[in-house]
């Protein structure tokens, strides 16, 4: 295992591109299954897979090229200049991959209207991600050497990937949806005996 993370380094340095979308990607799916496993049911790795695809196909290459282009269009790490990338990427890369999100997931498990969820979720899903992607991305401009951002962003988009998943599964796009359910879970635990 040492051995493995002494490896990602060169790899990353000699391979960014596929080693970054990976990583992204892997994290990514790890999300969705984590939100499965805390939804109670049994796990659905056809569903995991679909989320794997999406991320694979469009979220880490999108990412991997969108942070390289506001690096190139934005260069360097004044405040002013982290804070035109925030904007930037708030403005421009968040609505394109909440987008391609819905519509991806909604293609790949074949429903009539691929842009049901979009429409229904988009408008709470972005509002949900302006309370956290903007903390990330200062962090991510202001700290994080670029060729590494593209795994960074996956690394916190692990945590938003599991909120995007149950809000695409069950929720409303909202994290007051995704409180509420975890509450409600927590009660019906609490209400069950114990087990002998």
């Amino acid at each position: 295992m040492a051995g493995w993370w002494r490896a990602l380094p060169r790899a990353a340095s000699r391979y960014p591109w596929p080693t970054n979308v990976l990583l992204y990607s892997a994290l990514f799916s790890a999300g969705d299954a984590v939100q499965q496993r805390l939804r109670g049911g049994p796990a659905d790795w056809r569903q995991t897979r679909r989320v794997a695809t999406v991320a694979v196909a469009f979220h880490g290459n999108f990412n991997y090229v969108w942070l390289r282009l506001l690096e190139r269009a934005l260069p360097g790490r004044a405040p002013r200049t982290v804070l035109a990338k925030v904007l930037c990427d708030q403005a421009l890369g968040g609505p394109v991959a909440i987008s391609a999100f819905y519509a991806g997931m909604s293609i790949l498990q074949g429903e009539d209207d691929i842009f049901l969820d979009l429409k229904q979720k988009f408008w709470n899903t972005y509002k949900t991600g302006l309370m956290y992607w903007p903390f990330v991305q200062l962090v991510n401009f202001s700290l994080v050497p670029v060729h590494w951002r593209t795994a960074y962003t996956g690394l916190c988009g692990f945590l938003w990937a599991t909120f995007l998943c149950f809000s695409q599964q069950s929720g409303d796009g909202t994290l007051k949806s995704a409180f509420a359910f975890l509450h409600v879970k927590e009660a019906n635990s609490a209400e069950r005996p114990p087990e002998k």
